[in-house]
Order: structure tokens, then sequence, then C-alpha cells
């Protein structure tokens, strides 16, 4: 059996959820936009130079989902993902799926953005394993913290191998793996597969690959 690793944001779609779910609740005037779109773009560049502190951003991004009902929350986000998320995909992403599919490679989406957002993205793959950022939930509504390790950096490794687990599978269960990343956040888990591949990479990720003979591909 072989292991297919795929991280979401500007990887299999050409923007980032996070990043588009708070400028969607913008829109929406859910969130006011004098005090969150800024602090919404200052968070986006911290990721983007890898200096991001996950807990300070989780903490501002989870608090809205504590404000509103869950019902609510879901009719959102369904018109999100149709307006926001559908037109995105990477061209090139479905046909990469299908074949590791098609090959019948374990595949999972990894991705430091929360599972709320994510789950329904992941459905639009046919990818049906998703480890991602878990917000906490009380009595079926959330409370705006989060549960277990963020599934950001370090922190991907340690939710895939806790995943691996409770399916009675380790690294050793796969002859060959694979993860596909756009982002240099991603470099401690790309280094623990045997196949890491560099997908339309920032130029952190780029130089990295291009020294290590590693895979450059772009979805786009």
């Amino acid at each position: 059996m072989n292991l297919a690793l795929f991280d979401l944001d500007n990887t299999l779609i050409a923007g980032d959820s996070d990043f588009q779910w708070a400028q969607f609740l913008i829109t929406k005037k859910v969130l006011d936009r004098e005090l969150h779109e800024a602090k919404n773009i200052e968070f986006y560049e911290q990721y983007k130079a890898g200096t991001l502190d996950i807990h300070e951003f989780l903490d501002f991004q989870l608090k809205p989902l504590a404000r509103h009902p869950r019902a609510q929350l879901e009719a959102w986000r369904s018109e999100f993902v149709q307006k926001k998320i559908m037109p995105i995909i990477a061209p090139g992403a479905r046909s990469l799926i299908e074949r590791h599919q098609l090959d019948g490679d374990l595949c999972i989406i990894i991705t430091a953005t929360n599972s709320f957002v994510t789950a329904p993205i992941a459905q639009l793959f046919g990818i049906d394993h998703l480890i991602a950022t878990e917000p906490e939930q009380k009595e079926g509504e959330f409370t705006g913290r989060i549960t277990g390790t963020p599934s950001f950096r370090e922190g991907k490794i340690e939710r895939l191998e806790k995943w691996l687990d409770e399916h009675n599978l380790t690294w050793l269960s796969f002859l060959r793996s694979w993860f596909y990343s756009d982002s240099l956040n991603d470099l401690p888990l790309m280094s623990k597969v045997t196949h890491p591949v560099a997908v339309d990479p920032d130029v952190t990720l780029k130089n990295h690959a291009e020294r290590n003979n590693w895979s450059i591909i772009s979805l786009r």
C-alpha cells in the first residue's frame, strides 16, 4: 500500500480557504471589515513568511464560530463553498487525486485550516480522510477554541502519526508515500515522505526542492 497526502490551501485550490472564509464573513457583514480585514491580511502574510503564531491566529479565526448557531454557520459555509471555493479548484487537482485513487493509494488531505471549513471541500475532491485543526464543540455548538494539536508545521506529523496509529498503521505500512504542498510551513512533513512534491511552491520551498532534487509541479 502507498500513502498520498495532500495539502489543501494553495495546493489543491488556488487560494487559502482560511483567508477566504474570513473575507466571506466580512462581505456578509458577519464580521466588521474595519476590525477584521487588516488583521486577516496580516495573519496571512505571516503564514506565507513562516512566522505565524498558530494559536494567536486560531483564537482570531475560531471566535466567529462561537457567536452564531451551527445551522446558520452551515448555511453560510454552503454558500461559501459554492461561491468562493469551487471557482478556485486547481485545474489539475482532481486528475492528480484520481491517479492515486486508481492506484489504490490511501489518500488524505492534511491541512492547518479548521475542519468546519475544510470538510465539505475534501468531499468535493472525493477524499474521505481529512486531518485538520479541530474546533472544540459543546452540545453541537462551537466554543471558539481548538481541541488537540493544530495541524500545522510539526503538528501535521503528530496528527498524521496519531491518525495512522488509530487505524493500526505506521509509516512502515507504506512502500511509498507522497506529500503535495505549496508551503515552506510543510517542510517538516515533506521531509518524512519518500516522494515530497512541491506544488506551485513559494520561493523558500521552491529553493529547498531544487537543492534536494524534489519534484516541482503545477496544478494550475
